[in-house]
């Protein structure tokens, strides 16, 4: 039987890069402080046209709403404020993840098994960087993937990106838990 892994493994994403990433530690400690999680920090554009974007949700597992999206904004706003971490000007976007989320961290893998994913490697694996299949969840630092009716376990480390796939089931649940308990 498989080891469970530890609750600091699970937590490990592959949430930013560059400079993004030294943004998302600059702020990482703030927000979950205020309740919230990062998903992900993207800096895009040139020198003139410059955008971050910071992907957050709170950490409970609730769904993020429009004042959560507004806390995040002015807490990372004051933030970036006083660090200055970007040079020139640029546009601060904060959202949700959205029902199509990215899957940064290998919790995710878990937290949405039975749903359809999209999942891209490093380099390939059986002979392919691109796979699309229902997650079955994790075993050990290994994201479990049914693509094709055969099951895959793929290495946590070799994953580049993956998102969830809009489909009807995940809209029904996202929806069943955004209704909740009706009484």
């Amino acid at each position: 039987m498989p080891s469970r892994p530890q609750a600091d493994t699970l937590n490990r994403g592959k949430t930013s890069t560059g400079k993004a990433a030294e943004i998302e530690a600059m702020l990482a400690p703030t927000l979950e402080a205020m309740g919230y999680r990062v998903v992900r920090v993207l800096l895009s554009g040139g020198r003139q046209d410059q955008r971050l974007q910071i992907m957050a949700e709170p950490s409970d597992g609730s769904a993020m709403d429009v004042d959560g999206c507004a806390e995040v904004s002015r807490a990372s706003e004051a933030i970036l404020d006083v660090e200055d971490p970007i040079p020139g000007q640029y546009t601060l976007e904060v959202s949700s993840p959205g029902i199509d989320r990215p899957l940064t961290r290998l919790e995710d893998f878990e937290r949405w098994a039975g749903f359809e994913a999209k999942v891209e490697l490093t380099a390939p694996h059986d002979g392919r960087r691109r796979f699309k299949g229902r997650l079955l969840g994790i075993e050990g630092d290994e994201i479990r993937l049914e693509v094709d009716g055969q099951e895959l376990g793929i290495p946590f480390a070799e994953v580049d990106k993956a998102k969830l796939m809009l489909t009807d089931e995940l809209i029904a649940a996202v929806q069943a838990v955004d209704d909740g308990p009706q009484g």
